[in-house]
Protein backbone atom coordinates (compact mmCIF):
# COMPACT_ATOMS: atom_id res chain seq x y z
CA UNK A 1 0.00 0.00 0.00
CA UNK A 2 2.86 2.45 0.74
CA UNK A 3 3.84 2.09 -2.55
CA UNK A 4 1.06 3.09 -3.92
CA UNK A 5 -0.03 5.51 -2.65
CA UNK A 6 3.95 7.16 -2.85
CA UNK A 7 3.23 6.93 -6.48
CA UNK A 8 0.14 8.46 -6.27
CA UNK A 9 1.85 11.43 -4.50
CA UNK A 10 5.39 11.17 -6.10
CA UNK A 11 4.15 10.42 -9.83
CA UNK A 12 7.31 11.31 -11.28
CA UNK A 13 9.29 9.50 -8.70
CA UNK A 14 11.06 5.73 -9.27
CA UNK A 15 9.44 3.88 -5.82
CA UNK A 16 9.80 0.43 -5.89
CA UNK A 17 8.45 -2.28 -2.85
CA UNK A 18 10.54 -4.61 -1.34
CA UNK A 19 11.43 -6.08 2.21
CA UNK A 20 12.99 -8.91 4.22
CA UNK A 21 11.05 -11.66 3.92
CA UNK A 22 8.32 -10.75 1.31
CA UNK A 23 4.91 -12.53 0.73
CA UNK A 24 3.16 -10.71 -2.12
CA UNK A 25 1.14 -8.44 -2.29
CA UNK A 26 -2.01 -9.18 -0.14
CA UNK A 27 -5.19 -9.81 -2.32
CA UNK A 28 -6.81 -7.53 0.48
CA UNK A 29 -4.76 -4.73 0.08
CA UNK A 30 -5.41 -4.97 -3.91
CA UNK A 31 -8.96 -4.17 -3.56
CA UNK A 32 -8.68 -2.01 -0.17
CA UNK A 33 -6.66 0.67 -2.88
CA UNK A 34 -8.79 0.07 -5.36
CA UNK A 35 -11.58 1.20 -3.17
CA UNK A 36 -9.66 4.86 -3.44
CA UNK A 37 -8.82 4.58 -6.92
CA UNK A 38 -5.15 3.84 -6.51
CA UNK A 39 -4.33 0.76 -9.03
CA UNK A 40 -1.70 -1.74 -7.36
CA UNK A 41 -2.74 -5.28 -8.84
CA UNK A 42 0.23 -5.17 -10.93
CA UNK A 43 2.78 -4.70 -8.08
CA UNK A 44 5.14 -7.05 -6.69
CA UNK A 45 7.16 -7.68 -3.21
CA UNK A 46 10.81 -8.15 -4.66
CA UNK A 47 13.60 -9.01 -1.72
CA UNK A 48 15.33 -6.12 -0.37
CA UNK A 49 18.59 -8.17 -1.88
CA UNK A 50 18.11 -6.57 -5.31
CA UNK A 51 18.23 -3.18 -4.85
CA UNK A 52 21.54 -2.91 -2.32
CA UNK A 53 23.42 -2.33 -5.20
CA UNK A 54 21.70 0.88 -6.38
CA UNK A 55 21.66 4.78 -5.04
CA UNK A 56 18.10 6.09 -3.32
CA UNK A 57 17.34 8.84 -2.90
CA UNK A 58 14.78 7.91 -0.33
CA UNK A 59 14.53 4.35 1.70
CA UNK A 60 11.33 4.26 3.96
CA UNK A 61 10.41 1.24 6.05
CA UNK A 62 6.88 0.66 7.45
CA UNK A 63 7.32 -2.80 9.96
CA UNK A 64 9.45 -2.84 12.95
CA UNK A 65 10.81 -5.96 11.52
CA UNK A 66 12.23 -4.46 8.20
CA UNK A 67 13.62 -1.56 10.60
CA UNK A 68 15.58 -4.32 12.57
CA UNK A 69 16.49 -6.73 9.83
CA UNK A 70 17.88 -3.85 7.61
CA UNK A 71 18.56 -1.26 9.80
CA UNK A 72 21.66 0.12 7.39
CA UNK A 73 20.83 0.24 3.33
CA UNK A 74 23.84 1.03 1.52
CA UNK A 75 23.17 4.06 -1.47
CA UNK A 76 20.44 5.35 0.54
CA UNK A 77 20.52 8.81 1.10
CA UNK A 78 17.51 8.92 3.64
CA UNK A 79 16.28 6.36 5.48
CA UNK A 80 12.62 7.00 7.12
CA UNK A 81 11.01 4.12 9.33
CA UNK A 82 7.23 4.38 10.30
CA UNK A 83 5.65 1.49 11.60
CA UNK A 84 1.80 0.91 10.43
CA UNK A 85 0.04 -2.57 11.82
CA UNK A 86 -0.05 -5.33 9.72
CA UNK A 87 -3.24 -5.86 8.86
CA UNK A 88 -3.38 -9.40 7.85
CA UNK A 89 -4.68 -10.50 10.81
CA UNK A 90 -6.50 -13.94 10.05
CA UNK A 91 -7.24 -14.29 13.44
CA UNK A 92 -9.96 -11.88 13.06
CA UNK A 93 -13.44 -11.65 11.56
CA UNK A 94 -13.83 -11.04 7.92
CA UNK A 95 -15.63 -7.78 8.59
CA UNK A 96 -13.17 -6.96 11.18
CA UNK A 97 -10.16 -8.02 9.26
CA UNK A 98 -11.61 -5.60 5.97
CA UNK A 99 -12.26 -2.94 8.82
CA UNK A 100 -7.89 -3.29 9.67
CA UNK A 101 -7.07 -3.11 6.37
CA UNK A 102 -9.09 -0.08 5.66
CA UNK A 103 -7.75 1.71 8.27
CA UNK A 104 -4.35 0.69 7.94
CA UNK A 105 -4.73 2.02 4.19
CA UNK A 106 -6.32 5.37 5.24
CA UNK A 107 -3.14 5.74 8.06
CA UNK A 108 -0.67 5.15 5.11
CA UNK A 109 -1.94 7.23 2.70
CA UNK A 110 -2.36 10.38 5.43
CA UNK A 111 1.79 9.38 6.00
CA UNK A 112 2.64 9.35 2.45
CA UNK A 113 0.57 12.11 1.57
CA UNK A 114 2.92 14.11 4.28
CA UNK A 115 6.01 12.26 3.66
CA UNK A 116 5.98 13.42 0.18
CA UNK A 117 4.93 17.32 0.87
CA UNK A 118 8.49 17.37 2.56
CA UNK A 119 10.89 15.44 0.06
Amino acid sequence: MAQGWLAHYLPDGVIRSAGTAPKGVHPKSILAMAEVGIDISGHSSDHISQYLGEDWDLVVTVCDSAKETCPVVPGARRVVHHSFEDPDDETLSEEDQWALFRRVRDEVGEWARLLADTH
